[in-house]
């Protein structure tokens, strides 16, 4: 008798997890997904960069810090200044339409499963706002960082800023005055639009960027396994993502974004690792839609429980 031929019953996506081919798991891990998912983050993002943030974005032209430094990296690679300043959200665009032409996958999208992507980001997000409010009570906080009724701001600086014009102590005085001078309601908005940026941005850099440039040199150049590699990626992409909070590297120079304490910088980094896992297991469009749920749900929650 001859040998029957297998039937294949899983299609490879490249992620941690090979799910059953055409399945709401495979089709939604793969980077045409993310492309689309994220468009209407992307535009958000934008529009209300420009919009709900006027007067202090456009005096100081604050940015999410990822997003700054694809700007610098596209200035430092011979580009305009006008064609720096607009074209990071092309280039989360350009990086995964390589990855889904260099997957090989298919590449048609089911709107239908656009609604219950956004279910499974909100979902995959409490966990992180969970760990969050536990972390952050009032007994686990350093005396100098308690605030009554308040809790401490989500695993992303509240207001990222670039430091291109203005030095960061300027930047967090006009945060102070534009807390003075305008309505809570716009302060909210300001860090739900910064949130998502940073949700889109970081996990860029963070996650899909330094992740696999880690892999390449602990793995290809250093020679340690595939195993170790893969720990080391992580724990280092996390721990540098909760540095990032604290010092951040721009236009050159060092400059602090928020005072240090133990608490915050394990949070983060544990968030750190959480994303990785993520981003391994479901692709770059959850992981990117749940870190930016993540920011929005802990702003409001600030916002309405806490007076914050």
């Amino acid at each position: 008798m001859g040998r029957k031929k297998k039937e294949p019953r899983d299609y490879p996506t490249g992620q941690l997890l090979n799910f059953a081919r055409d399945s709401y798991l495979e089709r939604t891990s793969r980077p045409v997904y993310a492309i689309l998912f994220l468009l209407p983050f992307l535009i958000f993002y934008e529009i209300g960069t420009s919009l709900i943030n006027t007067d202090l974005l456009t005096r100081y032209q604050l940015r999410v810090v990822a997003f700054v430094w694809i700007q610098d990296a596209l200035l430092h690679l011979g580009t305009s200044s006008r064609f720096a300043w607009v074209a990071p959200p092309l280039v989360v665009v350009v990086i995964l339409v390589g990855l889904q032409v260099a997957s090989k996958k298919q590449w048609y999208f089911c709107f239908s499963d656009y609604l219950p992507m956004l279910l499974e980001c909100v979902l995959l997000a409490v966990p992180l706002i969970v760990l969050s409010l536990l972390s952050n009570s009032p007994s686990t906080r350093p005396d100098h960082l308690n605030r009554p009724q308040s809790m401490q701001p989500p695993a992303q600086v509240q207001m990222a800023a670039s430091t291109r014009i203005v030095s960061p102590e300027q930047i967090m005085a006009a945060l102070g005055q534009q807390e003075a001078a305008h309505p809570k309601v716009h302060s909210l908005l300001a860090n739900v639009v910064t949130g998502v940026g940073a949700g889109i941005y970081e996990e860029l850099v963070f996650r899909l960027i330094l992740i696999c440039a880690l892999m390449v040199l602990f793995q290809d150049v250093i020679g340690l396994s595939h195993q170790n590699a893969i720990a080391l990626s992580v724990l280092m992409s996390a721990a540098l993502f909760s540095a990032h909070h604290h010092i951040i590297w721009i236009d050159g120079r060092l400059a602090r974004s928020a005072p240090f304490n133990w608490t915050e910088f394990g949070f983060r980094t544990i968030a750190g690792i959480y994303f990785a896992l993520l981003f391994a297991i479901r692709g770059f469009g959850i992981t990117a839609g749940t870190h930016a749920f993540y920011d929005i749900l802990a702003t409001l929650i600030n916002a309405i429980f806490f007076d914050y």
